[in-house]
């Protein structure tokens, strides 16, 4: 039985930090799909299109990892994708409350499904995507934050605004 793991986030950009978690968890399971959110409540940056383009970029040399998108609930893309295994990525103490609260819902609503955490490299420990947002549109450099295809649609994005 192959062991399908569901990487799910906003990946508004995608930061070395993701690529990090995503690269560790291809050695981990058979098959990794990132799954870009797609959250009306939010006002992105980047579009899901442009988003889901620079994972695909990103992770072109990781032969069992695919980008695809949702909305709703995580469980139920789960369940469509014959996924049993949640991967989230943590930086810090503060990280684990939230996610624990979500690994806990997500597995009351879905026994079968378990939620397993990677901690991302000391050296990303201090990104996320509304920090190298906020460093962006305040004018400041970014492209040591993402990988370059982030960097680009995130240049890309800034331009038309």
């Amino acid at each position: 039985m192959q062991r399908v793991a569901i990487y799910p986030g906003s990946f508004d950009p995608l930061t070395l930090g993701h690529l990090d978690v995503i690269e560790r968890a291809s050695k981990l399971f058979d098959r990794i799909i990132v799954a870009v959110g797609r959250n009306s409540a939010k006002s992105p940056l980047l579009t899901v299109e442009s988003r889901m383009k620079s994972i695909e970029e990103a992770i072109e040399s990781l032969g069992n990892v695919e980008v695809d998108s949702f909305g709703g609930l995580l469980i139920e893309f789960v369940a469509k994708k014959g996924a049993t295994i949640i991967i989230r990525g943590l930086r810090a103490t503060a990280d684990f409350e939230y996610e624990f609260q979500m690994a806990t819902v997500n597995r009351r609503l879905s026994a079968e499904l378990e939620t397993v955490f990677l901690m991302t490299k000391w050296e990303h420990s201090y990104l996320s995507s509304t920090i190298v947002k906020e460093v962006a549109r305040l004018g400041g450099d970014y492209a040591e934050m993402v990988p370059p295809a982030s960097a680009k649609k995130i240049a890309e994005a800034l331009n038309r605004k």
